[in-house]
């Protein structure tokens, strides 16, 4: 019992001297002053009086002082607690390498305490070595070192940690770091860091050895494995590098892939991995099967919405159906028509189902499912979180869940494809949740607050470029304004460059080249006419003209290559003559870019159309009609718009369009599909005029009398979007294209409005009336027809297939990027009776894009064109094609 009592006696003593700091001066401090605390004695309480503080030079002391719990007018015990509790509040900031709390002065039951602090020094510069720019920039911000913060030992330790780790998933195993403090002898109390880091050789596979396995071969087993692969052929694309992590998580992958095909008692028995050399490692696994085993009856228990024959029905697996642990979670949970998602669109947020094997027969298992259906949820509360772009209402009219309403995953995954689609917010982190601040949803009373995650991104671009050209100044200037408000106009306050926040969309362009080129226009589309119903109102106006070059280079160009006339034949005046000297270059590269204003085209257009989102068939419909007016005013204007002569000619069209659009990202798209088609109506004037001779009248005489242009125009769109991989990463993208413009009468036709194939589709600065379509690997307009009738090249129908198969390089918000290869066919046609679908040219090439939300979309594709083009023998061979804007 003396023995024990002693013990205890000591151990206090040795507690309360390892606290000595804490309470006291050090050696070196003492002094006759300082009070005597005998911390064997009885504790005495003492009210502080007063606190002071040292060696904290960067905080205040009223700082320090509240980290203490200290305050003057306490009553502490002297030795007690309080003083030791306030010592481990600063030892736990981690701020500081010592910490000492002593009494300066007792007397009169009142005590006047010291804080003594010693802070952990700061870091004055961060140096690596042993490590690439690229990798310093990806490590510096994981690290948590930065210039002017102190550094603590668990600080350091925890960078030591981060960077072999990011070392070893970057293939570099036994990559050693080291992270050394010296003092900074500018910076008294700094420290230089110096991050050294000996990366040694890249760890790869060499080999990969199974053993026990039987139901699955090498060669599946390697697949399997996705990040640790061997560097045989079929792992050419993939990585051969070693992690460990990632090793552990494919020992995982593989027990699945077991489960998959009915091996549901599969385990790893042994797994080692050796070295084979100072850059390679062997892997070795040895793996039991077990038995294989089948479904056999699954019977419902707790279901009261559905009947059991469509639960069946729905999860999709049948008796004798090998053992799939994967493929019934997926049918019971993850799947977007799972059984559990159509208890959500129901409202039944609460369900739950859960899987029980309650008897097995050899290698038959039974199953019985558990429902647990609970009370439907109502939406409770809809919260906006994160938008800093548009007014509120903007968004909430795009919602599909309304509070009140019950619960619908289908629902809400609609309202967050809704909110992609207005391109005001990052498709790549729009999300919907249920909890923000403690909010869930509430068993009790079926309720839910159902929350909106957004963020913002910037959606107006902005177009602009400028230069010298032969003819003068060229240049073009176009601001795309998203989020107009036209109800702001006189509202100065609201203006943000324009009025915003109503999500209408305000366009103007305008391009210039020199006298050759001139064009403005202006658009303008509200998404909800009135504000109540998603029904679109859209207006635009535009203006262009342009100008041909003078007679003047034309009768010269004839003099100089006309053997009968002048000096032109016998090498006298030729380019390849004699008698072509300096002189007579400079006026002939002179006046091939002389405009005569005189000789022109001249085009006005103005246009209103009206949308409407239908119900019917489903809610993806839309109907869009436009009423559109063109003016085409010509001077001298012949041969390129043949056969229309001098004048001024007129189309009136109404165009209605009826389309379906379920894709989920306008941007990088991985599902969905968009159809469309579209029909444009002029009045058929040549009926109504009742029975004329046209074939008669001289053709040029023909459109010049009869200047109201007739025709009708068809055109059908088709793409679709599927994703070719479980992350929905690779994407492959189907389109089909099929355009026909029509007659009334055949000695009518339209010469506006027809097809030109061929190139990248830009138009550049042309206004021809023609509608230009890409079909990369041909030189533009190289794939349309010559027409016998009127002997120039004119398309009346085309049709082009493509398939792209897409992967993401970036989805951040600042850039999207993908890279693309593609196949594509397509040919134009002069008419109907020559229409061959089977006449196609064809082409493959590769391509980047790059969607900037300031500029749009751009990128680059090289394509080779494998068959001749319509006005030439030889193949469209390799082209390079730029984007601006549209998609080829």
């Amino acid at each position: 019992m003396q023995t024990k009592t002693l013990f205890l006696f000591f151990s206090f003593l040795f507690f309360f001297s390892h606290l000595l700091t804490a309470q006291t001066n050090d050696e070196n401090e003492e002094s006759d002053n300082l009070p005597v605390v005998e911390y064997g004695g009885i504790p005495v309480k003492y009210e502080i009086a007063g606190i002071t503080v040292s060696g904290a030079d960067n905080y205040e002391d009223f700082v320090i002082i509240g980290y203490s719990g200290l305050a003057e007018g306490d009553i502490v015990s002297i030795p007690g607690d309080e003083i030791s509790n306030a010592t481990k509040r600063f030892w736990r900031q981690g701020l500081f390498s010592g910490v000492k709390i002593y009494a300066t002065r007792m007397e009169e039951g009142k005590v006047w305490l010291h804080i003594a602090l010693k802070q952990q020094p700061r870091i004055s510069a961060i140096n690596f070595h042993g490590l690439k720019k690229s990798e310093i920039d990806e490590l510096e911000p994981r690290l948590g070192l930065v210039k002017g913060s102190q550094i603590t030992p668990n600080i350091s330790d925890r960078a030591k940690k981060v960077i072999e780790k990011h070392m070893e998933e970057k293939g570099f195993a036994n990559a050693e770091a080291k992270v050394l403090q010296r003092n900074d002898p500018d910076n008294p109390g700094s420290v230089i860091v110096d991050i050294e880091v000996d990366k040694k050789l890249k760890t790869k596979v060499n080999s990969i050895n199974i053993n026990g396995n039987e139901a699955l071969s090498f060669n599946q087993i390697n697949r399997a494995m996705k990040k640790t692969n061997d560097p045989s052929w079929m792992n050419f694309f993939r990585t051969k590098k070693f992690v460990r992590e990632e090793y552990e998580k494919d020992k995982a992958t593989l027990i699945e892939k077991y489960n998959e095909i009915g091996y549901r008692d599969a385990y790893i028995v042994t797994d080692s991995v050796v070295t084979h050399d100072e850059k390679t490692v062997d892997v070795y696994i040895t793996v039991h099967e077990g038995d294989k085993y089948y479904f056999r009856n699954i019977n419902w228990v707790g279901n009261t919405i559905y009947p059991y024959e469509f639960l069946d029905n729905v999860l999709g697996i049948k008796k004798g159906d090998v053992y799939n642990y994967k493929l019934m979670n997926e049918r019971l949970y993850a799947e977007d028509d799972a059984v559990s998602k159509l208890y959500q669109d129901r409202g039944y947020l609460f369900s739950h189902i859960e899987p029980v094997e309650v008897n097995f027969d050899g290698d038959s298992i039974d199953f019985e499912m558990r429902i647990f259906e609970g009370k439907p949820a109502t939406i409770n509360e809809i919260n906006i979180i994160g938008n800093e772009r548009v007014y509120e209402h903007v968004i909430r009219r795009e919602l599909r869940t309304k509070p009140g309403q019950l619960y619908s995953q289908t629902q809400v995954i609609r309202t967050l494809r809704e909110l992609a689609q207005m391109g005001h917010f990052d498709q790549e982190q729009l999300f919907a949740d249920f909890q923000d601040g403690g909010i869930s949803p509430n068993p009790e009373d079926g309720t839910v607050d159902l929350n909106y995650i957004l963020k913002t991104k910037g959606s107006d671009q902005v177009e602009f470029s400028l230069g010298w050209g032969a003819t003068g100044i060229v240049g073009s200037l176009g601001l795309k304004f998203t989020n107009f408000a036209i109800q702001n106009l006189f509202r100065p306050e609201m203006y943000r460059i324009v009025p915003q926040g109503e999500g209408q969309t305000f366009t103007i362009n305008a391009r210039t080249n020199a006298q050759y080129y001139n064009s403005v226009s202006l658009s303008f589309l509200e998404p909800w006419l009135g504000g109540k119903r998603p029904n679109s109102l859209s207006v635009s106006a535009y203006y262009a003209a342009q100008s041909r070059v003078s007679n003047r280079w034309n009768d010269y160009y004839s003099s100089m290559y006309n053997p009968y006339y002048g000096y032109g034949g016998y090498g006298y005046g030729s380019s390849y003559g004699y008698g072509y000297n300096d002189y007579q270059e400079n006026y002939y590269n002179s006046m091939q870019y002389e405009i005569d204003p005189e000789k022109y085209m001249r085009t006005l257009g103005v246009s209103v159309g009206y949308g409407k989102r239908l119900s019917w068939p489903d809610d993806y419909f839309t109907f869009y009609g436009e009423l559109s007016y063109q003016l085409y005013m010509l001077k001298e204007w012949y041969q390129i718009l043949y056969p229309l002569g001098d004048g001024n000619y007129h189309t009136f069209s109404l165009n209605l369009n009826f389309s379906r659009n379920s894709i989920d990202n306008p941007i990088y798209t991985r599902t969905g599909s968009s159809f469309s088609l579209g029909i444009q109506l002029t009045p058929p004037y040549s009926l109504l005029r009742g029975e004329v001779d046209y074939a008669s009248i001289p053709i040029a005489e023909r459109y010049e009398k009869y200047n109201f242009i007739e025709y009708h125009k068809w055109k059908f769109s088709a793409k679709t979007f599927t994703p070719m991989s479980q992350n929905e990463k690779f994407v492959l993208m189907g389109r089909a294209e099929f355009a026909y413009l029509g007659h009334y009468n055949q000695d009518l036709r339209s010469p506006i409005g027809t097809y030109t194939l061929g190139g990248d589709g830009m138009s550049a600065y042309t206004s021809y009336g023609e509608e230009y379509i890409a079909m990369r690997g041909y030189d533009s307009g190289s794939l349309t027809p010559l027409d016998k009738d009127w002997g120039a090249y004119k398309g009346f129908l085309y049709n082009k297939f493509t398939l792209e198969l897409r992967y993401p390089l970036s989805l951040e918000q600042n850039a999207t990027i993908w890279a693309l290869a593609f196949v594509e066919a397509g040919n134009s046609f002069s008419s109907l009776k020559e229409y061959n679908p089977f006449n196609l040219k064809r082409s493959a090439g590769l391509g980047v894009r790059i969607f900037l939300p300031m500029f749009g979309l751009m990128g680059i594709d090289w394509a080779y064109g494998f068959d001749p083009t319509n006005n030439s023998t030889g193949k469209g061979g390799s082209h390079f094609h730029f984007v601006l804007g549209q998609e080829l």
